[in-house]
């Protein structure tokens, strides 16, 4: 292991981060030979199930701040365990925001960029790891690196989306951002069918309007093969009105009953937190009686995602439900990415095969990378060559998706096994051309996982940044035994 002298070097000087690094890399240090690594956090936003451990892990508690914000040069660099609330917090008071905010604030800009993120801005900006200028990362061999588009360790910049900490850690992050306007006019306009909801995308992405409006967020609203919405934010300098989510009234509920709607922009960057979309419905958040009685500081999705873990720890729904006589149930929250020419055909066969609803559609488009165009980024090794600028979730720069998700359980059918749906899910998404996010369970077996995340990539990255194996790999990590 190099010295914390020689550590250092190219590392941005600020004295409180540097003393957080320096804990980190002793931490690290006194770890036993051969022991796993692993990282503890407050917050998590992973639905997979993970084993206790013994292990403490590195206590990452020091790196959750904001280090500067550059209105000048549109930048912020922050710590990779500082969630969104507080980065768009100090972003917003420079009337600036990150190009794409994930949905629930307390995601950490770190977890976006290792593991996936999108939003409604994604259309024209991508995803979160697109707008990543420069990253400091404590890599699986306990050294801490910079790297970059450019660079001598390019490599491990575009094999860390989707890696999920089995590479290294990121430490800090550079990150671009976009101005905001106050306020955000929102239109939901309902489509006949799943057909011209498509349809009405393609032209969108093109044009970034509809029906000679500019549209500067677009996402939609599936509740049934017949009632589907899009969503179309505009910015906005003044504003009529505007609507409060975030206590008695539900968002997603006025995507049917209202035409247009106006937030301001912090509300609106945080319309779903509050019911964690439609999700706090399961914990009878949206009774009227419950929500009157409910803390209005408790209507977050970090409190619904301690609800979760507590139930999948002690399993009391579950314990009641056989009690009951009812049948056990599955949990399906996944987010897959579908090509836009076959969206409308995978919506029919979800609505058809898996009784979920509503579904969220947020389309996507890769951006690039600090301003490199995503074509020549793939021109580094063979395996980002064939992988595209981000090996280990491999979209093609030239396509439009659209990322489906769909959070809830389904009863397990008699005879069957947990995890079928999900499996059939997984086999429906790669029939459709797409891919499927890994914060949540996975099942594919080892050949088909590394062939569908840049198994070969991923492969040249461990060895050189993790040689030991002192991380787990990505698919013992998202898989597991199963």
């Amino acid at each position: 292991m190099r010295s914390l002298a020689r550590a250092r070097e190219g590392l941005a000087t600020n004295t409180g981060h540097d003393q957080a690094r320096e804990r980190l890399m002793n931490q690290y240090a006194a770890m036993p030979a051969g022991s796993h690594i692993r990282l503890t956090k407050r917050t998590s936003n992973l639905f997979r199930s993970r084993e206790r451990s013994s292990n403490p892990g590195l206590d990452a508690s020091g790196l959750d701040r904001v280090l500067s914000v550059d209105p000048v040069s549109r930048t912020a660099d922050v710590q990779a365990m500082t969630t969104y609330e507080r980065l768009v917090d100090a972003t917003l008071a420079h009337g600036l925001m990150p190009l794409v905010v994930p949905q629930l604030k307390t995601i950490t800009i770190g977890g976006a960029v290792t593991g996936l993120g999108i939003e409604s801005s994604s259309f024209r900006s991508g995803l979160p790891h697109e707008s990543v200028r420069e990253l400091e990362i404590l890599t699986g061999a306990g050294e801490v690196v910079v790297a970059g588009a450019e660079g001598r360790h390019r490599d491990l910049f575009r094999a860390f989306p989707n890696s999920y900490g089995t590479l290294g850690y990121a430490l800090r992050l550079v990150i671009d951002l976009e101005p905001v306007h106050p306020f955000v006019r929102l239109r939901h306009v309902r489509f006949p069918n799943l057909e011209a909801l498509s349809d009405a995308v393609s032209d969108i992405v093109a044009a970034s309007a509809f029906d000679g409006e500019p549209v500067d967020f677009l996402d939609g609203t599936v509740f049934g093969i017949d009632d589907a919405y899009l969503t179309l934010g505009s910015w906005a300098d003044t504003a009529p009105y505007t609507s409060d989510y975030t206590g008695g009234q539900i968002y997603y509920r006025s995507i049917r009953s209202r035409d247009t709607d106006y937030l301001t922009v912090r509300d609106y960057l945080w319309r779903w937190d509050t019911d964690w979309f439609w999700c706090s419905r399961a914990f009878g958040a949206q009774n009227r009686v419950v929500r009157a009685l409910w803390p209005k500081r408790w209507l977050r999705s970090d409190v619904y995602a301690k609800l979760v873990r507590w139930e999948s720890r002690y399993q009391v729904t579950a314990r009641l439900d056989s009690w009951r006589g009812k049948p056990r149930r599955e949990r399906v929250v996944q987010d897959v990415e579908i090509p836009l020419a076959r969206t409308a055909a995978f919506l029919r066969w979800f609505l058809r095969e898996v009784p979920i609803v509503p579904l969220w559609l947020c389309p996507l488009r890769l951006r690039g990378t600090g301003g490199t165009d995503v074509t020549t980024a793939m021109t580094d090794t063979p395996a980002q060559r064939d992988g595209g600028p981000w090996p280990l979730y491999p979209l093609h720069p030239d396509q439009t998706y659209v990322n489906v998700g769909f959070w809830s359980t389904v009863p397990i059918a008699a005879g069957a096994r947990d995890g079928q749906v999900n499996r059939r899910i997984e086999k429906a998404v790669a029939q459709h051309n797409g891919h499927k996010s890994l914060y949540s369970e996975s099942y594919y077996p080892s050949e088909e996982f590394w062939a569908l995340y840049g198994g070969a990539a991923y492969r040249e990255a461990k060895a050189r940044y993790d040689p030991d194996s002192r991380l787990l790999d990505l698919y013992a990590k998202a898989v597991g035994r199963r």
